[in-house]
């Protein structure tokens, strides 16, 4: 008689947007665990997540995610960016969440498409569950490499770094070429361009030293506080519970810009703002995201009214996602770090640690713990 071998033990997993429109789980064989996170810092997943990159895990060949009712597949909006793309990205269509990318092709394998997983989104986010591992097409993000440069190490584990080799049938895509610079019609000064992967939501700003920005006290105090930065914006990294669970990444950066400073001005309430869709998050907090590709792209509280918390994912810098011609990042203080280090703890004290370091070099040992209003 011929012994049928046991099953393989599971273990369940369970996911969850924001507003818990979207609610899943998977159930992975526990030989298959940790699954390992990958990093894309490429122009496509930072233009439709407004993100400086994704949180990604591939799920083992055949696996499902299995939505938890009253959640079904119809909670989510699909995006495919272009004729070459290979699978659909999926968000909330509720609050913007992303939740993964699913191919657009079964696998000849299974005969299931493959799923691609925000691993942010999930309940637990320990290192015997997912282990994040590898960034992805760092070059992507310009020569500093984007997030990478903030995240070189995990628990003392390096990060690997992936970029494939130029013409690799396997990446078909060719890399967008970096954007150009743009100035103001009317004035000539320079202005740089936010707008998401499919451009349905898309503007302008102007530099700190804008003079429609340094007639106004207001506005002035969003400016970099270094003299040798003058002329660019604040901008920080927000590991928040909220952030997370609405985008699906681990972590967002911001700036902070007036309104009326941009081009096209928003309405005071968003509404008709291109492919805006907006959600009211909590309390006097309104958040906007694109409802065609799903790009985070506002955030703006009653605390700061008249203030645009910027995605940074959706810049067009020419120099990089960093967009360190525009930007002073606040590099010696994160916000909300107990929220991040509550979820993910190794991840956030990398980043803390790895953006220390790299606002040092960058600028040149001075102390970047400055406030950002309203703090």
């Amino acid at each position: 008689m011929t012994e049928v071998s046991p099953p393989a033990p599971l273990k369940t997993l369970t996911a969850q947007c924001y507003c818990k429109a979207v609610h899943f789980s998977v159930s992975i064989p526990t030989e298959k665990l940790p699954l390992g996170v990958h990093l894309c810092h490429c122009s496509i997943c930072r233009y439709t997540h407004g993100t400086l990159s994704t949180f990604h895990a591939p799920l083992p060949d055949g696996i499902q995610p299995s939505f938890i009712a009253p959640s079904s597949r119809a909670s989510l909006r699909g995006y495919i960016h272009g004729a070459q793309a290979a699978c659909e990205r999926l968000f909330c269509t509720n609050c913007g969440c992303h939740v993964g990318d699913v191919d657009l092709a079964p696998a000849p394998t299974t005969g299931k498409p493959e799923w691609r997983v925000a691993t942010s989104i999930f309940d637990d986010h320990s290192e015997n569950v997912f282990q994040i591992r590898t960034h992805c097409f760092t070059s992507s993000a310009g020569p500093t490499g984007g997030l990478s440069a903030f995240l070189p190490t995990i628990g003392g584990r390096p990060m690997k770094i992936f970029n494939p080799e130029p013409n690799d049938p396997n990446f078909p895509i060719a890399p967008l070429p970096a954007p150009e610079p743009e100035t103001d019609p009317s004035t000539g000064r320079p202005r740089l361009r936010a707008s998401c992967q499919c451009g349905g939501v898309s503007f302008t700003l102007p530099r700190s030293d804008d003079p429609s920005v340094t007639s106004n006290p207001l506005f002035s105090k969003y400016k970099s506080p270094l003299p040798s930065e003058h002329g660019k914006w604040t901008a920080c990294l927000d590991p928040c519970d909220d952030c997370r669970r609405m985008n699906g990444t681990h972590v967002v950066g911001w700036t902070f810009v007036p309104f009326a400073v941009l081009s096209p001005a928003p309405p005071p309430n968003l509404t008709g703002y291109g492919t805006l869709t907006t959600f009211v998050s909590s309390t006097g907090v309104l958040r906007g995201f694109c409802g065609v590709c799903g790009a985070t792209v506002f955030y703006t509280c009653d605390e700061q009214e008249g203030i645009a918390d910027i995605a940074v994912g959706i810049l067009r810098a020419p120099e990089g996602a960093l967009a360190e011609n525009w930007l002073t990042w606040r590099t010696g203080r994160m916000t909300w770090v107990k929220s991040g280090l509550r979820y993910d703890k190794q991840f956030t004290e990398g980043l803390v640690e790895g953006l220390e370091a790299w606002g040092r070099e960058r600028y040149k040992g001075q102390e970047m713990v400055f406030d950002i209003p309203p703090s």
